[in-house]
């Protein structure tokens, strides 16, 4: 079966690609990172008042959600997760502004969140498992496709 010109990937598709690789490569590695010693990991969240479940969650979600995003397998769900963690932390841990290293801190993570809100909102584009399951939309449950 021949390809049509219009159903092949466009340059925005292979440059949406690149932003969601991009964009998860930092949750992906910071998660591995965490999960890699979680015994420091966990002692680490306790120091700033933090629980081992809330620790475990924190990598889950970094892992779970990146790599959501970098398929393209619920992306948008995966975007706005990892959006609005980069909120919390930012306000949360960053909002020291005397310090320039804090500062900067703050403004990546508020750069990456609204990175994550584009994504949320545009979708993962054609080059991702998200789009070969719309093609297949019809059979499936009403919710499930809304999220896509």
């Amino acid at each position: 079966m021949m390809e049509s010109a219009s159903s092949r990937p466009s340059l925005a598709d292979f440059i949406l690609l690149l932003g969601r690789l991009l964009l998860s490569l930092i949750f992906l590695h910071e998660g591995t990172t965490l999960a890699v010693d979680l015994p420091a990991t966990i002692e680490t969240f306790e120091k700033l008042g933090l629980s081992a479940p809330v620790a475990l969650a924190t990598i889950a979600l970094q892992i779970g959600a990146g790599l959501s995003v970098a398929a393209g397998f619920l992306c948008r769900l995966g975007a706005l997760a990892l959006a609005l963690f980069c909120l919390a932390t930012a306000l949360l841990f960053h909002a020291n502004f005397e310090s320039q290293n804090e500062l900067l801190h703050f403004e990546k993570d508020l750069a990456i969140a609204g990175g994550m809100f584009v994504l949320a909102a545009v979708g993962a584009g054609s080059i991702s498992i998200d789009h070969l399951l719309k093609r297949r939309a019809d059979s499936m449950h009403p919710l499930f496709r809304a999220v896509l």
